[in-house]
């Protein structure tokens, strides 16, 4: 237990270390156990068919809706992340620390993360389809998933940004460098792992929604080079397939592609920032 725990652990230090490895091993478990059982349910029926070119109501093909899924993340990521760097950059930067509108800011950006995304839905479709006529399109889903999504990246964006040790900021000032010239190629090369990773938790949330989606792109199984068309992503096809109850088995098929679209998305964008990191150690 000592080499465990560490020696000289008081009795409350031990139960507390004791409820966090249980905490954490039960999380793990439970991670282990839903994607256990998506594959086990999901592998099987992993067809051909399923990754024909065109969707047919025998096929139920998933690719329209993977092409899809890649569109509408591209064009919420294109549309979100600069908007969301670029407030976080004037939040730790410009803005004066402490100030009325900073903290109304932050508390606007906290209350829009905790709404839950039906109610983006909802808004998106009474913006974006009736307001601006863009009836149920990707790009009305892929602008309504930028204000779901901006929030995150701009809370992780700042704190990453806050982070930065000020002798960083001191240090190009001292050598004559200027505010504009400091930010953009000292501070955020540095706070860049805090930001990709919260692009990386954007993305899992952009490839996972359903609700918002539903009111603003639609259920479109076909890929359409047309952003003001309608279109179906990999979790609205999931869903729409669930709820016919006809194609069950098909359901845990695009479930796995899923599953494995987002875990090829997280390593790659881990991978880049630990490269990232490395060189910046380096």
């Amino acid at each position: 237990m000592k080499s465990l725990w560490g020696p000289g652990s008081s009795p409350q230090s031990f139960f507390l270390r004791l409820v966090t490895f249980a905490a954490a091993a039960v999380s793990m478990l439970l991670i282990a156990f839903l994607v256990l059982y998506i594959l086990v349910m999901g592998v099987p029926h992993i067809t051909p068919s399923l990754f024909e070119l065109s969707y047919t109501s025998e096929n139920v093909s998933l690719v329209p809706a993977f092409i899809n899924t890649v569109s509408i993340t591209f064009f919420t990521l294109l549309i979100a992340a600069p908007l969301g760097i670029l407030a976080a950059v004037w939040l730790a930067e410009y803005a004066k620390r402490g100030s009325r509108l900073v903290k109304a800011v932050r508390l606007a950006a906290e209350t829009l993360s905790g709404i839950p995304s039906i109610v983006y839905g909802l808004f998106g479709m009474l913006m974006f389809v009736g307001f601006f006529k863009w009836r149920l399109s990707l790009i009305a889903g892929a602008f309504t998933l930028a204000v779901m999504v901006l929030p995150l990246i701009m809370r992780t964006t700042e704190e990453s940004l806050m982070s930065v040790p000020d002798t960083f900021r001191e240090g190009s000032f001292g050598l004559g460098a200027g505010k504009l010239r400091t930010v953009f190629f000292i501070v955020l090369p540095s706070a860049m792992p805090g930001i990709l990773a919260g692009v990386i938790l954007a993305t899992g949330r952009i490839m996972g929604e359903t609700a918002a989606l539903i009111y603003t792109a639609g259920t479109k199984p076909e890929f359409n080079w047309n952003v003001f068309e309608s279109a179906r992503t990999l979790a609205v096809h999931m869903y729409v397939l669930s709820g016919e109850g006809l194609h069950v088995n098909q359901t845990y098929a695009t479930a796995v592609v899923l599953l494995i679209l987002v875990i090829g998305v997280n390593s790659l964008s881990a991978w880049l920032a630990k490269k990232i990191a490395g060189e910046q150690n380096g």
